[in-house]
């Protein structure tokens, strides 16, 4: 099982869940695996994922790993940070 750690803007988007248990193998199936409408603030028409979204397992940014197509293990915990902007 696969953990979504979500932030309180996101929450709304899954039913108000501040952790989201998914079954994948990747990061790309787990955000697939999510409701419909936290995906699509999550990723692209293509299923990328959003410029503005940045999602972690452990320490690393999965950008600086293999973006979607990072491997997950059972227990892993995934943290969802979309940017903020303002000033």
């Amino acid at each position: 099982m696969i953990t979504l750690a979500l932030p309180a803007v996101l929450r709304p988007f899954a039913g108000g869940a501040e952790r989201v248990e998914v079954e994948a193998a990747t990061v790309g199936a787990a955000l697939a695996a999510t409701t419909p409408a936290l995906r699509r603030r999550l990723t692209d028409e293509q299923g990328a994922v959003r410029r503005h979204v940045n999602i972690y397992l452990g320490s690393d940014n999965i950008r600086d790993l293999a973006g979607p197509d990072t491997p997950l293990a059972d227990g892993d915990t995934l943290l969802i940070l979309p940017s903020v902007a303002g000033g």
